[in-house]
């Protein structure tokens, strides 16, 4: 094997290495983005369910006034 093609190989694998960081790039980024949004639905959640604890816990929940 001579130098050139030492060289174009190496070009080669290296373009090859560049396309593979690119696409796993783009697929962490698109987790991420899925991540907050997934955090910031789990937060409304929480919200809501504090302001209904009988959602949760029924035991929390009180009786209606005819019991």
């Amino acid at each position: 094997m001579n130098d050139e093609s030492r060289i174009v190989e190496l070009e080669l694998r290296y373009m090859q290495q560049q396309e593979l960081l690119q696409e796993l790039s783009d697929v962490l980024y698109t987790q991420r983005r899925e991540l907050d949004a997934l955090k910031a639905e789990v937060d409304l959640l929480k919200k809501k369910l504090e302001g209904e604890p009988g959602l949760v816990d029924a035991q929390r929940q009180e009786k209606p006034p005819h019991y």
